[in-house]
Order: structure tokens, then C-alpha cells, then sequence
């Protein structure tokens, strides 16, 4: 039985793709906001808001399965690929998990509509570790209540 393993989530979104990658690149401080069912709070460990993040370490409260987690990461952002990297480097989710990454990418498939393309790539630490379902719900969740955000944006 293989370790490592990778999920991947497509969803078909009603937003433009730049205005999702900026709100993940430029505007991460709105994201407890826009989605408080899943996230209480993002806060700068290192670096700072304000050149975008790129190499920056965050720490996010968020809850999955009724249960309020940690998780620390250092953000690697793809303008080209309109590619947002969360490298996993401390939290609850290494209790199972050796590494943990997640990446938001937008694909723009109309001026109003993009595909979001959400990865989870993982080494368990045993055979017994779960497989991250609910952390990928958790990023189909957030892109989901990001998107109602976008709208209303206009």
C-alpha cells in the first residue's frame, strides 16, 4: 500500500479566474469573512500582507468534521498558472501525515466562468492514517463560499 497520494477536486465556478487567484494572492486577510463556517482566522508568522505573500508563513484556525484545527503553511504562489501552493509545515494535520500541500489553481474557461482545480498531496504516516476527504471538502467549501463572495462583489 502506497503512502503518498494525491486528491484532486474539479469544481465548474461562475467567476472570473484572475478575480479568484487575486482574492488567494492579494486579499487571504478576507478569507475568515468570506468563509466563517470553515475558517476562524489567518494570521502572518512570517513576511507580510503586503508583497503578496509569496515565501510568507501563515497560521490558519479552521474547523473540519466539527473539530477546530491548526494548520501553519508557507505560501508559493504560480502568477503564470494562476496557482496558489499551501506547503504544509506544522498542525493537526501531521498527525497523519508525514506532508501535506494543497493547491487552488483557476483555469479561465469564459470571461465569467474558470474551473478550479483543488489538490491535496499527502504522505500518510502509516497504513492507518485516513485518506484527507474532509480536508478536501474543506478547500471545495471555501472555493464555494468564495465564489458566492465574487458574485455579490459583482
Amino acid at each position: 500500500m502506497s503512502l503518498v497520494g494525491k486528491l484532486v477536486s474539479e469544481l465548474e465556478i461562475n467567476a472570473p479566474a484572475e478575480k479568484y487567484y487575486r482574492l488567494f494572492k492579494d486579499e487571504t486577510f478576507h478569507v475568515p469573512k468570506i468563509s466563517p463556517k470553515f475558517i476562524q482566522q489567518v494570521e502572518v508568522h512570517e513576511g507580510d500582507w503586503d508583497t503578496h505573500g509569496h515565501g510568507s508563513i501563515k497560521i490558519w484556525k479552521y474547523r473540519v468534521d466539527g473539530k477546530d484545527e491548526v494548520f501553519k503553511e508557507r505560501v508559493e504562489f504560480d502568477d503564470k498558472n494562476l496557482s496558489v501552493t499551501l506547503i504544509g509545515l506544522e498542525g493537526d494535520v501531521f498527525k497523519h501525515y508525514k506532508t501535506f500541500n494543497g493547491t487552488y489553481k483557476v483555469v479561465p474557461k469564459s470571461p465569467q466562468h474558470s474551473l478550479a482545480v483543488l489538490t491535496l498531496e499527502y504522505e500518510k504516516l502509516d497504513d492507518g492514517s485516513p485518506y484527507p476527504y474532509q480536508y478536501l471538502d474543506l478547500m471545495n467549501g471555501i472555493t464555494k463560499d468564495i465564489v458566492s463572495h465574487l458574485k455579490k462583489e459583482g
